[in-house]
């Protein structure tokens, strides 16, 4: 009926849902009010009442119209809208079952962060930032640090896991925007903003900036790659992580 993207995440489909209950209520509304329009021009043109009236609509029908409207939203609000909000953004699956990965953007990219086989994220430190060898300013000194991976506009997740995405910005406000998974987050500076989502697909998509950010802000774009538990793995296992070793367990990463 839309021309949604395709669907690749577990919680997509409600979204849908919501979409197209959204933009029938509008269409239904368009419609109505063009009639109406159209009705009005013509029976209340000057031919057809040479004289003004003043004394208005006598009728209700335009206030049962109205109370319909307001039913109709009602029920999208609290019949959908509040209880997905429930489940899908205030309750944030077990993190002993997730995933969890830092995304830090910048003008024009987004840093991408792993946490190593401890699980554990190395402390960033804003002295520490070097645009190119260090964009998130990871501290070395940190031993949680040593094993962390991190990388460039790749975000590699695996499939049928729920993917805990902790979002900070280095300068702007960004919007972080995955379409396939029906995820979008904006991004602002001097906060850490968590989203999550369970991938259910394997394959390949963009990462997209929701948010003009600048000059460069249309080739603000990163890529995400979701695998099978043992593509990824093997992907994981062939990283060099920030200390110079080699790759970590997959599995290592969801603790």
């Amino acid at each position: 009926m839309l021309a949604l993207p395709p669907l690749a995440s577990s919680h997509g489909y409600e979204i849908d849902q919501m979409i197209y209950m959204v933009h029938g209520l509008m269409l239904v509304l368009f419609v109505g009010w063009g009639i109406f329009f159209i009705v009005a021009l013509i029976k209340y043109n000057r031919r057809a009442n040479p004289k003004a009236s003043y004394e208005g609509v006598k009728g209700h029908a335009s206030s049962y119209v109205e109370i319909a409207v307001v039913m109709a939203e009602v029920i999208l609000l609290f019949c959908f809208s509040i209880p997905f909000w429930a489940k899908q953004v205030n309750a944030f699956p077990n993190r002993a079952d997730a995933m969890e990965v830092r995304v830090v953007a910048e003008q024009f990219a987004w840093n991408v962060h792993y946490p190593g086989k401890d699980g554990k994220f190395g402390k960033t430190r804003a002295e520490k930032v070097d645009t190119q060898s260090n964009p998130i300013g990871l501290d070395l000194e940190d031993p949680n640090a040593k094993d962390d991976i991190t990388n460039l506009n790749q975000l590699h997740i695996p499939v049928g896991h729920p993917v805990i995405i902790h979002l900070s910005s280095k300068d702007v406000i960004h919007s972080f925007a995955l379409p396939i998974m029906r995820v979008k987050q904006d991004v602002l500076p001097g906060m850490s903003i968590q989203t999550w989502f369970t991938p259910t697909k394997t394959g390949n998509s963009e990462i997209a900036c929701a948010q003009l950010c600048g000059i460069g802000h249309y080739r603000m774009k990163g890529f995400l790659t979701v695998h099978t538990d043992k593509d990824y793995q093997d992907w994981l296992s062939k990283q060099s992580t920030a200390g110079g070793d080699g790759g970590s367990s997959a599995d290592s990463f969801w603790n």
